[in-house]
């Protein structure tokens, strides 16, 4: 599955933000409790405008949690107007920029909104990609049975069934392997 540059990363940063809501971690630890933990995802998802770091923005993003993580509770047509309440909350108005050796690309809200308002509404266009390109059956929850961490399956042939954050696909792997052997010993 392949999305444009923007629309990738607008996705990545969003499963990494609902990854720090404590429903998503299988010790139910919140990952964005301080401004180290700001820091930390800022660093890692870079957005463009004015970024203030402060407890303000800490807290914008903790409360958008909840709703982005929302869309991994549903399927494609549910999902549509989860989509436009964001934008219409954010006031989006999608245009054309370049920047910073970014080609082209859409903004669709001013750099001065609130950090929290622009994380929103840029999930949001994302969204729009993965729904209007019918591939939402590849946002996804963990299959590790100790884990609920959201991801969204870029294989080629959707076959992805772990999330990235806590090595689930190997620790799944090192159980089955352990249950077999199990078996093996006691026939």
């Amino acid at each position: 599955m392949v999305f444009i540059h923007d629309t990738r990363t607008a996705l990545e940063a969003t499963v990494a933000l609902v990854n720090t809501h404590p429903d998503t971690d299988r010790d139910a630890l919140d990952g964005l409790t301080t401004l180290a933990d700001l820091d930390a995802f800022l660093s890692d998802h870079p957005y463009t405008g004015d970024i203030r770091r402060d407890d303000a923005e800490l807290q914008g993003l903790r409360a958008i949690r909840p709703r982005l993580l929302a869309l991994w509770a549903t399927d494609r047509e549910g999902a549509v107007p989860l989509v436009n309440a964001m934008l219409r909350d954010g006031s989006a108005l999608p245009q054309l920029v370049i920047h910073d050796g970014y080609d082209w690309h859409i903004h669709a809200t001013h750099d001065d909104a609130p950090l929290a308002t622009r994380v929103l509404v840029e999930s949001a266009m994302a969204f729009v990609d993965v729904i209007r390109s019918d591939h939402y059956d590849r946002v996804r929850i963990c299959d590790a049975d100790d884990c609920s961490g959201a991801y969204i399956d870029y294989s080629r042939n959707g076959s992805k069934r772990y999330c990235d954050s806590g090595n689930c696909g190997n620790r799944m792997n090192v159980n089955a392997y352990r249950r077999r052997r199990g078996r093996q010993e006691t026939a």
